[in-house]
């Protein structure tokens, strides 16, 4: 007999769980069709939620902005809306006309020849290529 009361009072215990999660589930339906709020209200006002994003913007941290507001850490972060995404690297622009003009270190003219071009294989007086490394040794021994 003490095995089927226990049976009994737990298919009850069932039964009544079951019959308050349709009730629960029922009102949140109709409360969704009202427009209306469910569960608990929020804490956190869009005022704080203002001053707290003008307060990040100003470069404050976390802790100042916890102590300004008056909300917990995890609640400003819950509540705060993401940073715009900032580009992680910027292109130099090109150099202008002036710019180059300009630049601190110009190139060295040589006296009586063409400027060098750059190519380290180059004569620095004369501006002559060796087209191979066998003329290129006679012409530097003999810079005249």
């Amino acid at each position: 007999m003490a095995q089927l009361a226990v049976v009994l009072l737990a298919l009850f215990a069932q039964m009544e769980r079951t019959y308050t999660l349709e009730r629960a589930a029922h009102a949140r339906a109709v409360a969704t069709a009202k427009d209306r709020r469910t569960g608990r209200s929020s804490v956190v006002t869009e005022s704080q939620i203002a001053h707290a994003v003008q307060l990040r913007d100003a470069g404050a941290t976390a802790a100042e902005i916890v102590t300004k507001t008056g909300l917990t850490r995890s609640t400003l972060y819950r509540h705060m809306p993401p940073r715009p995404p900032e580009p992680v690297t910027v292109a130099a622009p090109a150099p202008t006309a002036e710019a180059v003009a300009q630049s601190p270190t110009p190139i060295p003219e040589v006296a009586g020849g063409p400027r060098p071009t750059g190519d380290r294989l180059a004569c620095p007086t004369c501006g002559y290529r060796p087209s191979t490394r066998q003329e290129e040794a006679p012409h530097l021994d003999d810079p005249a």
